[in-house]
Parts: structure tokens; C-alpha cells; sequence
């Protein structure tokens, strides 16, 4: 079952109250994110998205674990949204995701039910811009992983001539630690998020990498 599309709201506003999911992983605008949601607290933050067609916030856990007692998130994370659900399984609701824009926590609570509720100030998109010829690889990088698996990993519309786009779908497949996933959600700037992967990149291809 699907939900609609929703555009992202402008940087600089503010979400004064919204659910925070922390979990291991970071969630970039644009990227997909599977969930096997359980817990009867993550479980109705769904019920009540899906019904009020509402995002909800990902960020990386900063000290925690993603089940049990609320974990403490990274200040900056990225708004989700449910684009599909179903539940084959009693009591284990998948979902798909779609990231759609970063945000800043300002201010949390953690409610009865231990779900975590913060205020946030939304971020402007990264200054984008056209990938310069000298980070070629790093498309290319992503053409063969794309002609590997399928265009089907990555949310249309395939987007090669975008610094951010590209960035944000290599930093997501990446093996690079979670702390630098982090480390790269938080810039602001596409061009230096790609320079950054690039040097990876050329690293990891070295025979002594």
C-alpha cells in the first residue's frame, strides 16, 4: 500500500514537534530506507504518520541501542516519510521509506510509551551543483553499481549530473563508518562531499588500501 509524494518544506522553518527514530544507520534526502518496526511505540508513530500522512525524523543514535530504552540521537538528521507498508507478518510492520530533508533537533521529550518527540528546525538543501570532471569516478562508481542491481535501489529520478544527489547515493553504499556518514549528512556543501568520497575513493583502490 502506498502513500503520495510530499514536497519538502523551505530551510530555516520549523517542525515544533515530530517523532525521532534513532537508529544505526544515516538516512540522506532522497535515499531509501527499509523498516521492520516491532515495538508497539515505533508501531503506533506509523499507524499515526500513515494516518495523518506526517514524517517522522531519523537520526543516527549517539548513545543507546535501537531497542529497549530511548536512545539518545545526533542533533542533525532527515525527515522520513512512508511511501509503502504492509504487514505479512503478525505484529511486524514493514515499511518503506524515503528520505526528504534534514533538520536539527532543537529540543526533545520522551513520552510515556518511550517514544522520543522533538522540535526541529529544518536545513536547506545542499548547494548544489553540476560534478566536475575530476570526480568522474565517483559516477561511474555508481552507473556500475546501478547496472549491477538494478535501477530499482535507488528512489527515481536517477539524477548523474547532480553533486548532491550522487554524494547522498554513495555515501548511503558506501562502507565507510557511521560517524563519517554523519559527518557527511552534516555538510552543507555537495561539491565537498563529493571531493571527500573522491579521496576515499582513490584510497580505497590503492594497493596498499
Amino acid at each position: 500500500m502506498k502513500a503520495a509524494d510530499q514536497p519538502a518544506s523551505p530551510g530555516g522553518s520549523e517542525i515544533p514537534d515530530i517523532p525521532i527514530f534513532p537508529l544505526n544507520t544515516v538516512l540522506f534526502p532522497g535515499g531509501l530506507l527499509p523498516l521492520r518496526i516491532f515495538e508497539q511505540r515505533y508501531m503506533d508513530m506509523a499507524k499515526r504518520c500513515l494516518k495523518h500522512d506526517e514524517p517522522f525524523g531519523v537520526c543516527l543514535i549517539r548513545s543507546g541501542r535501537e531497542v529497549g530504552e530511548p536512545a539518545t540521537p545526533a542533533a542533525i538528521g532527515c525527515t522520513a516519510r512512508i511511501a509503502d507498508w504492509d504487514m505479512k507478518q503478525l505484529g511486524v510492520l514493514a515499511v518503506s521509506t524515503r528520505g526528504e530533508q534534514r533538520f536539527r533537533i532543537r529540543e526533545t521529550r520522551i513520552t510515556e510509551a518511550g517514544l522520543t518527540r522533538a522540535s526541529v528546525q529544518l536545513l536547506a538543501p545542499d548547494a548544489d551543483a553540476a560534478i566536475p570532471p575530476t570526480f568522474s569516478a565517483c559516477v561511474e562508481l555508481l552507473r556500475s553499481v546501478i547496472s549491477e542491481h538494478g535501477e530499482g535501489i535507488f528512489a527515481p529520478p536517477l539524477r548523474f549530473g547532480s553533486s548532491a544527489w550522487v554524494g547522498a547515493r554513495l555515501a548511503e553504499i558506501l562502507p565507510i563508518p557511521m560517524a563519517a556518514k554523519q559527518d557527511l549528512l552534516e555538510l552543507d556543501d555537495a561539491l565537498q562531499r563529493i571531493e571527500i568520497l573522491h579521496r576515499f575513493l582513490l584510497h580505497a583502490r590503492r594497493p596498499d588500501g
